[in-house]
């Protein structure tokens, strides 16, 4: 095994990735659009003089007051009756989110967009870590000359390390982990930073004594195994770091989601309709920006008491509608409805066919 160990190390001294995340996007492209809104608390998502649905995204003025993104907009409105509530214009976010992909991929490394607002580079042909960071500030100098946008960015060894680093310091931060430094950075981090750590798990590791991330990897592997079976291994190399996953762009898109977790569970049905509403336009704007029709969707549901439930449903023809998959986004989750709050939304697409194919075929 330590041949093995030996070569992997080998291969993350190497590995260099950049992950650039957007600050608070929609709240910036909005700004952008129109400069009235600088400076000011900015709120995406439902109107709240109608009283429904989840904040998306917010300015970083609009957190100072307390608002987070999946808190209903009413509870935003108690915290900060003065802010600016606008509705989501997505044809625009996705406008602006493919010049900023063009922007990232035109410096022709390996790139991998992972949602909307961010993606990975693979960087290891620079060599150094020097060399990827002034990349960095070359790239988000860029975004900010001809978009006027900000963005953070975070470099390490590893996608997981590069993804918690662009979140160390927003906005318009750049944290570089070098592989040496990867545990004093991720040591006294709390364990919520590691992505996919949700409320759940976060509680089963304060339950042993776990509170960051440097207390997870110095913690018993065999007693972790006694608490989360297989997935302890996976956790504990997380807590580590290491993340052998590769930056790969997705020619062939798998399947197109979005989810939501409510700030706190809810049985508002009004909440709960307006917040699919939401999530079935931000599918469908990533269903018109890779240009595709569908045939499934899923809807998952995740009930207070964690128990998670999916329904799919597939459709005869291949589809780019928006009103097909809102109806159908409606018809699952109303089929779903139980009497117990909601803790989770999402939403999933999948088996594509390119739009022109289908006209080709069908001479539409």
């Amino acid at each position: 095994g330590s041949a093995v160990q030996k070569r992997n190390s080998e291969h993350m001294k190497q590995r260099i990735i950049l992950h650039l995340d957007m600050d608070s996007f929609y709240a910036s492209v909005e700004m952008q659009a129109d400069p009235r809104l600088r400076n000011k608390p900015v709120v995406i998502g439902a109107d709240p003089k109608r009283g429904r649905g989840v904040v998306s995204t917010c300015s970083y003025e609009a957190r100072a007051f307390g608002i987070r993104s999946a808190m209903p907009v009413s509870q935003a409105f108690v915290l900060c009756p003065h802010a600016v509530y606008l509705s989501p214009d997505y044809p625009l976010y996705s406008k602006v989110s493919a010049e900023v992909m063009t922007i990232i991929r035109s410096y022709g490394f390996r790139f991998q967009q992972v949602s909307i607002d961010e993606a990975f580079l693979d960087v290891s042909p620079l060599g150094s870590f020097c060399e990827a960071a002034t990349l960095a500030e070359q790239i988000q100098a860029t975004i900010e000359k001809n978009l006027g946008l900000t963005c953070s960015v975070g470099i390490g060894h590893s996608k997981l390390v590069a993804k918690i680093a662009s979140d160390f310091k927003k906005p318009a931060g750049l944290t570089v982990v070098e592989p040496a430094g990867t545990q004093d950075f991720l040591a006294p981090l709390p364990v919520r930073k590691i992505p996919g750590i949700g409320k759940k798990t976060e509680l089963a590791l304060f339950d042993l004594g776990i509170r960051t991330i440097g207390g997870l990897a110095a913690y018993d592997i065999g007693k972790l195994v006694t608490e989360f079976g297989r997935g302890a291994a996976a956790l504990h190399e997380t807590a580590l770091g290491i993340d052998g996953s590769e930056v790969e762009e997705h020619m062939d898109t798998r399947s197109i989601s979005r989810e939501i977790t409510f700030d706190t569970d809810t049985d508002d049905p009004g909440l709960i309709t307006t917040t699919m509403d939401t999530l079935a336009e931000e599918v469908y704007t990533g269903l018109v920006q890779e240009d595709l029709s569908f045939k499934t969707l899923t809807i998952k549901v995740r009930y207070q008491g964690f128990i998670t439930r999916t329904r799919a449903r597939s459709f005869y023809h291949y589809t780019s509608k928006k009103e097909s998959l809102r109806t159908c986004a409606h018809s699952l989750l109303r089929e779903m409805m139980e009497d117990r709050k909601v803790r989770l939304l999402g939403i999933r697409l999948s088996s594509f066919e390119k739009q022109d194919a289908r006209q080709m075929t069908l001479g539409l």
